[in-house]
């Protein structure tokens, strides 16, 4: 199987959890023992929008705050990237093209953004649609998707499943903007629905979420 699993900065790097990073090194090496072929793309969360914050401080324009996001998100990209291969693996790809020659070449694949205006998600997405992945798994801070935001109403109902149209009534905003923070980004949850490519979202302060989604066990929201 094909993968792009999209690990969520509020998971890793919020703050940053070297035990929790440890253990998705291990999943992503397990997959690959599997067979599957694995594209991550890793977010920089709260650290990467403390950066955000400065820039804006600074005076910065939205396009120079988000590419200050995008080197964060490279740096825990490439942590976990050296982890798994050593080294020799530290160059994190800054491109689509990039990354699905690497994923050719090795069967993983580790990034973060890639350019302005565009978030890990979208990032995510791209790759998915370039490679014709099977499946994408988003580890996000949540058990799957709410019909509003859970943290902020108590009266919120999780959804097992839901269509990529009913998904894009219930997110919040509709468009990108440096630091944007919701279960899927605007512009990702259009790719995803007109390449018609599978998502779960999932928990992934639990790896093994990841593994069982894959393996079939209703877990976490399936969008399709």
């Amino acid at each position: 199987m094909r993968l792009v699993i999209r690990v969520g900065g509020s998971v890793i790097a919020s703050p940053p959890n070297p035990d929790l990073m440890l253990r998705y090194a291990e999943l992503i090496k397990e997959l690959r023992g599997r067979g599957h072929e694995v594209a991550v793309v890793v977010g920089g969360g709260g650290l990467a929008r403390e950066f955000i914050e400065l820039a804006r401080s600074l005076g910065l324009s939205e396009q120079e705050q988000d590419e200050l996001a995008i080197s964060i998100s490279r740096v825990f990209a490439q942590a976990l990237s050296m982890k798994i291969g050593g080294y020799q693996w530290r160059k994190v790809p800054t491109t689509i093209e990039e990354a699905a020659k690497i994923l050719r070449d090795r069967g993983i694949v580790i990034m973060g953004g890639i350019r302005p205006g565009m978030t890990t998600d979208t990032v995510a997405a791209l790759m998915a649609s370039e490679i014709g992945a099977d499946l994408i798994v988003k580890a996000t801070d949540q058990e799957g998707i709410y019909t509003k935001d859970p943290r902020k109403y108590s009266d919120a109902r999780k959804l097992d499943e839901i269509s990529f149209n009913d998904l894009e009534k219930i997110l919040a905003e509709d468009r990108h903007r440096a630091g944007i923070h919701q279960i899927i980004d605007p512009e990702a949850t259009r790719i995803l629905r007109e390449k018609r490519i599978k998502t779960i979202v999932v928990n992934g302060f639990n790896p093994e979420n990841i593994l069982l989604a894959i393996s079939g066990v209703r877990i976490g929201t399936i969008i399709q």
